[in-house]
């Protein structure tokens, strides 16, 4: 019944692309127009039409992870773009979509508690792992590429740079960094902006790291690296800025962050929130990521932020849309993945890599190709906190490029 049943949605999913399988009995299908070059893939796990039928975006990921899935020249990208070309991703098929409105509160309800765990499962890896493929700052977020032909280091550095500019920093600001991860954003505010910072994680490691950098740019006097919530704070600062942390607030804590960015920031303060987005309607979870990458991650839809902005009493002074900027920095990533893969398998394993390689090439046409971008919403608590063109942003920002080469 379930070959039955796979065969037939296979048929009706793939329209576009030329797919060739071979099914764990030895069947052989071709779908789709027969457009472009072939992708050959081979199942040999007899269970898997019924977890597709279950859950397709699931089995196609633990499949590929766990090796019943093989393609011939291993054409992963291939493979992902034909589904992400005929999936309507973001809406689910099979079984799970049936569920997935009515558990996506539960999955996105984020106490400390459950935050910290969260947290631990993909920001407590060997740190090893990740000087495997980031830059040499660490920064684990999008980077801005502001000339096509800059390095990963370069492009990340001006990530910051820019983001410092619409902070309007001043010398001995205080700076409250909301998910600071390892302290590159931190040690570049103090450094490059004079400004003392406050950051926090949830990350053990992280934090360990975090706080050696400081101590080893002399900079224990600028900056304090807290493990703690950010509901935990206490303190108010003149600017708040928080990257690549709001993907895991959760929808039913959105209107608390903002309440808490609002009460920590003074009356005339900047925050700055960098934050994957969706150019979409809400939608809910890659139940892949969700289960093996960011447990309780989320990415908002416009509206779904804004909701919760407008609410909590806050003006928007600013809201910038990066596009590809995100898709060429998992390229990045990937690429050094890749040419680090065999140290890789020495720190975990086989499957391990296969799992990392699957997210990130996943994760890198999800933004080529549906809809994913990069949100940076300028926030404050008056009208008149920042210029009124965005011509400041640029006049001191000539060429980071030459500064990294510094």
């Amino acid at each position: 019944m379930w070959n039955s049943l796979f065969k037939r949605l296979l048929r009706k999913l793939i329209r576009s692309g030329n797919l060739r399988l071979t099914l764990p009995d030895g069947t052989k299908m071709v779908l789709g127009d027969h457009q472009g070059d072939p992708i050959e893939v081979t199942l040999t796990d007899p269970d898997l039409p019924r977890k597709f039928m279950l859950n397709p975006e699931l089995a196609i990921g633990e499949a590929y992870t766990d090796g019943t899935l093989t393609i011939v020249g291993d054409d992963l990208y291939g493979l992902i773009a034909l589904g992400v070309r005929n999936f309507s991703l973001g809406r689910g098929h099979g079984a799970e979509s049936l569920f997935a409105p009515l558990l996506k509160p539960l999955k996105q309800f984020n106490p400390t508690t459950r935050a910290r765990k969260n947290v631990a499962h993909h920001y407590d890896l060997s740190g090893e792992l990740y000087d495997l493929f980031l830059d040499e700052d660490r920064q684990y977020s999008c980077a801005y590429f502001r000339d096509p032909g800059m390095t990963l280091e370069e492009a990340q550095l001006a990530k910051k740079h820019h983001i410092a500019h619409k902070l309007c920093l001043k010398p001995d600001m205080r700076v409250l960094d909301i998910g600071c991860g390892w302290g590159g954003m931190a040690l570049t505010l103090a450094q490059d902006f004079g400004v003392q910072v406050v950051g926090v994680t949830l990350s053990q490691e992280q934090h360990a790291l975090a706080t050696k950098r400081v101590a080893d740019a002399g900079l224990s006097d600028r900056i304090e690296i807290r493990l703690q919530d950010y509901r935990k704070v206490t303190e108010t600062f003149d600017r708040i800025v928080s990257v690549g942390m709001f993907e895991h607030v959760g929808v039913p804590h959105y209107r608390e962050y903002f309440r808490h960015v609002h009460d920590k920031l003074s009356e005339d303060g900047i925050a700055l929130i960098h934050t994957i987005g969706r150019c979409a309607p809400p939608s809910r979870t890659s139940p892949w990521i969700d289960k093996y990458i960011f447990p309780g991650g989320y990415v908002p839809s416009l509206s779904e932020a804004h909701r919760a902005i407008e609410k909590e009493d806050l003006f928007t002074t600013d809201v910038e849309v990066w596009r590809l900027h995100y898709a060429e920095t998992l390229k990045h990533w990937h690429d050094r993945f890749m040419d680090n893969i065999d140290r890789a398998r020495e720190i975990y394993d086989e499957r391990f890599c296969r799992m990392w390689r699957f997210y990130l090439v996943a994760s890198e046409l999800t933004f080529r190709m549906h809809r994913q971008v990069v949100f940076q919403f300028q926030l404050s608590r008056t009208q008149t906190a920042v210029p009124l063109t965005r011509d400041y942003l640029y006049d001191n920002s000539s060429d980071v490029a030459t500064q990294a080469a510094e």
